[in-house]
């Protein structure tokens, strides 16, 4: 029998961040242009494409950037496309396999011109295409600093598959470290840079760096928190801090959440306080910088408010959690109700 409690208490973690929702005005129109474009790869079987519809990845960008123009938005959804495809052809998968798919992914967006072989794995050509539409519109600076992040990003996530085959259990600090990457959080960061030319003294400034860190925890510790029940539903709680926080803490569900929303609490603070750190670099830089600082911020709460709206967390749940706080704790594979 599962002795487990049978809700799960979700704490609001967002109840005092000062950025508001907000939605692109573009949304509508980008999603039923984007989605049309995704379902031409037919990257996806029938039951994977359901998942992704369900989940809505256009209204995660609307409410994410909700102030740049469309051509911008439509360069975010694919990126969104593109990290939900990462997820589909590596979550399961060994070392060897992912590593395959994210040299296939590298090369792809390295060389958005040169054709793909004829037979390769279809994430290849929906790179292709996403990043030479986006290197149309993006500043030269905003291109350098996708490539970096996506890097990381793609090779954390082979890293995420060797500790899944291994069964390797992190610890909290070293969790951090790593879901920091794999979270995907700072490759999304240039296309608020996309029409503006932030120099890289801003860009890998320290002050700016810690702020962009905030924001990355901030996103994972939200969405690692709304996702654990999904997760531990189906045996896929290993890469996630409430998990790892039970493990490396000693503590029960409910005392993860409420460490985890704790954290994200003093995260927030440090954000706040470090922007009144942020140096001067004259007026017209100065401009740009509140800009994307300011862009970093609603991204936090476009990826909370996108969370209760899209069905791939709580199904069609999300609006009456929202308000009630209280998750339905799902049966774990391990655990039968006798």
């Amino acid at each position: 029998m599962d002795a487990r409690p049978k809700t799960i208490y979700l704490p609001d973690t967002m109840v005092n961040w000062p950025w508001p929702r907000t939605i692109n005005p573009h949304y509508e129109d980008v999603k039923a242009e984007v989605d049309a474009s995704f379902r031409d790869f037919k990257a996806l079987g029938p039951k994977s494409q359901e998942a992704f519809d369900k989940c809505d990845f256009a209204r995660l960008t609307a409410l994410a950037y909700p102030n740049i123009p469309r051509e911008h938005l439509r360069s975010g959804c694919d990126l969104m496309n593109l990290s939900f495809i990462v997820e589909e052809y590596t979550d399961m998968e060994n070392e060897i396999v992912t590593k395959e798919r994210a040299g296939i992914l590298l090369d792809a967006l390295h060389n958005p011109h040169k054709i793909r072989p004829e037979g390769e794995c279809i994430i290849g050509e929906i790179a292709r295409q996403s990043w030479a539409r986006a290197i149309q519109f993006a500043s030269l600076p905003s291109q350098r600093h996708f490539l970096e992040t996506f890097d990381e990003y793609i090779n954390s996530v082979v890293v995420e598959a060797r500790d899944r085959e291994q069964g390797r259990r992190r610890s909290l600090d070293d969790y951090l470290k790593l879901r920091r990457k794999t979270i995907g959080v700072k490759p999304c960061f240039p296309i608020l840079e996309a029409g503006i030319d932030l120099p890289d003294e801003v860009f890998y400034h320290p002050v700016i760096m810690d702020l962009a860190e905030c924001i990355t925890d901030l996103v994972l510790i939200d969405n690692d928190m709304i996702s654990y029940n999904k997760e531990q539903a189906i045996g896929h709680e290993g890469h996630n801090i409430i998990s790892i926080i039970m493990f490396d803490l000693g503590l029960d569900v409910s005392g993860a959440m409420a460490w985890a929303a704790h954290y994200h609490t003093e995260v927030q603070k440090r954000f706040i306080d470090g922007l009144a750190k942020v140096p001067s670099w004259g007026p017209s830089v100065d401009v740009l910088v509140k800009e994307y600082l300011d862009g970093t911020a609603r991204f936090v709460r476009g990826n909370h408010s996108w969370s209760y709206q899209t069905r791939r967390y709580l199904a069609t749940m999300g609006p009456e959690i929202q308000k009630t706080r209280l998750v339905p704790l799902l049966p774990r594979p391990d655990h039968k109700v006798m």
